[in-house]
């Protein structure tokens, strides 16, 4: 306390506290608590029973007084140091008594023991998931070459229980660095099967769309640069200016981008592989060369292959098909990067270069195809494989979008309220998403290819099956019982074959008659046939029959009498006028007579259709 006096006025007292003192400080771990831990459970480490009988058990006694099943993060940073302690202990004896680490043996090397212990921990949520991880990581580093292909044994044993969301979200960047260490101790020409393992398991580890795996911004491996000789070695026998030509491509393969920045580099480069494809085109190779170079027929014809670029061994590369199909493949992928979708116009190559990548491309597919052996097969397998790299590029100019969807939560409606629809621009996602690829792609819907109208044909190719007899189809599984396959194919027919159209309504069979007769069998072609000329016969007969005429009735001669009504002068004017009434239609022409009975024909007609109506 201190005490301040003014002049004429009261004394000022100052109050200084003291910080009050924490009543629960934060227990500092010792060495004593550690080798508690240690000791607790090392003698754990002998037992033969699974892990989930004594693991929680011993954890809770290692870290007394502790009754919670879940440990605190001091608690777990003391037991993680512990552990890591333990772990380095039982590597150093297994490597002093000359014992492999992921054997158990009573004298050391209890190590999978330790592993399973943690791991249940970490499993069942006691421990932090990322220990296990640490544990893993510090054992790699520890161990010899030879030992780490068995402690990833290990870890490819454990890939289900690793996997688990609780795990992963807490190790995955552990386990990632401990994956690459690895690869960079591992030699790629003496270890490419572990190298191989540890990729597979990174690739089912890690989901799909981790972008950490990714190759975003689409960056070249420039280090990987092809050495060849520069000038001619003395009496070598061979053409060095296409040696030099041949291997200066593989500059422009490694960096394609590097390929379309100038006209000149493009020229450079258009010029060296027309030169290697006149090359190739002029020395086809044939079967027997085809066959004596195959490497299916080899037994694990799976290898690493970089090719040497000695000069004295141009001669037998040009007559290796492997090694053609080698730098005719480099070609398509480089056309494929060029033409890659959904490109900006600046990094897009201009019209005139558009024209000759298609134009080598088309000779490279050509090259491809005559090579033995199995030419068209491995053709066809190259393109299928670039059509799904397209898909692989959209995926990853649209951000990397997760492949994995959530299930989605249900909420519960408010009473009176009304659950808001997503707007979409063309109704629905899908949709939108395929009208923004027409936007960055505006070619896509002139592409001739895009639409293709199937043949007349082909599409009543099925029908014609069911019509005929031998097939066995049974009458309900026919397609003309298919009312939306009928309309498609009446339509059809009504743009591309009218002939075939008429018949729907001709032959009075329905269908079947729109069907082109080259399809069907002999039988049932000449049956519809016969039907078809039978009516027409009907038809015709029915226009030449002339009209019926009604029999006439007997007419009654009445007698004529004088005091009647009539004159004798009319009577005689009446008389000569049914005498030319009579004989008036045999004075008519064939012409005038058919005339006045169509005309007839057509009054009846009219008056059936006035009836019915």
């Amino acid at each position: 306390m201190a005490e301040a006096t003014t002049s004429g006025g009261p004394a000022l007292r100052i109050l200084l506290r003291q910080p009050a003192k924490d009543p629960s400080p934060i227990p500092v771990s010792s060495h004593a608590d550690r080798d508690r831990i240690i000791a607790v459970f090392t003698n754990v480490l002998t037992k033969d029973e699974p892990p989930e009988n004594f693991a929680l058990r011993t954890m809770q006694e290692a870290m007394k007084p502790q009754k919670q099943t879940v440990l605190v993060q001091d608690e777990n940073q003391l037991l993680e140091n512990a552990l890591r302690s333990l772990l380095q202990g039982l590597v150093s004896s297994a490597v002093q008594s000359g014992q492999r680490m992921m054997q158990c043996n009573p004298d050391g090397g209890q190590i999978p023991n330790l592993l399973d212990i943690v791991l249940y921990l970490c499993e069942r949520g006691h421990v932090e998931g990322g220990v296990i991880f640490q544990l893993l990581e510090d054992l790699t580093e520890m161990s010899t070459i030879k030992d780490c292909k068995e402690v990833f044994a290990y870890i490819e044993s454990k890939q289900d229980v690793l996997g688990k969301q609780e795990l992963f979200s807490r190790g995955k960047l552990v386990m990632l660095r401990t994956c690459n260490q690895l690869l960079r101790r591992l030699s790629k020409a003496n270890d490419v099967v572990f190298c191989g393992r540890i990729l597979m398991f990174l690739a089912h580890f890690f989901p799909l769309s981790e972008r950490s795996a990714l190759n975003i911004k689409g960056v070249f491996n420039t280090s990987n640069e092809t050495k060849y000789e520069k000038e001619a070695p003395d009496g070598v026998p061979i053409d060095f200016k296409f040696y030099k030509t041949l291997w200066n491509l593989q500059e422009h393969f490694s960096n394609p981008a590097e390929t379309t920045l100038t006209q000149p580099k493009w020229q450079k480069f258009a010029g060296n592989l027309a030169v290697v494809l006149d090359t190739f085109e002029a020395q086809p190779l044939t079967e027997d060369e085809g066959k004596a170079n195959n490497l299916e027929q080899e037994e694990e014809a799976a290898f690493s292959i970089k090719y040497l670029t000695s000069s004295n061994l141009m001669g037998l590369e040009l007559k290796d098909p492997s090694f053609r199909r080698h730098i005719l493949l480099q070609c398509l992928i480089l056309f494929d990067y060029l033409k890659a979708p959904g490109k900006s116009e600046k990094d897009s190559p201009p019209e005139s270069m558009k024209e000759e990548i298609k134009s080598c491309e088309e000779r490279v597919k050509r090259l491809l195809e005559i090579i033995p052996p199995k030419g068209k097969e491995f053709l066809q397998s190259v393109e299928h494989i670039l059509e799904r790299e397209k898909n692989w590029v959209w995926w990853k100019r649209d951000g990397c979008l997760p492949f994995e969807k959530q299930p989605s939560e249900k909420k519960p409606i408010q009473d009176g309220g009304r659950k808001r629809k997503p707007r979409w621009r063309l109704g629905n996602k899908e949709l939108a998403q395929l009208w923004k690829w027409a936007d960055q792609n505006p070619n896509a819907l002139t592409d001739s290819e895009r639409v293709t109208m199937q043949s007349i044909n082909e599409y009543w190719k099925p029908l014609a099956e069911d019509m005929d007899p031998t097939s066995g189809i049974e009458a309900e599984y026919h397609h003309k019982n298919n009312r939306v396959y009928c309309w498609k194919g009446l339509r059809f027919s009504a743009k591309q074959d009218l002939e075939s159209f008429c018949r729907y309504s001709e032959l009075g069979i329905g269908i079947e008659g729109v069907v082109p007769p080259e399809l069907l069998p002999s039988d049932v072609r000449t049956k519809l046939h016969a039907r078809n000329s039978e009516k027409n016969k009907r038809a015709k007969k029915e226009e030449t029959k002339g009209p019926t005429t009604q029999p006439e009735e007997p007419q009654v001669a009445t007698p004529i009498e004088a005091d009647g009504g009539g004159s004798a002068g009319e009577l005689e004017e009446g008389e000569a006028l049914m005498d030319s009434d009579t004989t008036e239609p045999q004075k008519q022409s064939p012409t005038e007579v058919e005339s006045r009975q169509e005309a007839e024909t057509d009054i009846e007609g009219n008056i059936k259709v006035e009836v019915v109506q």
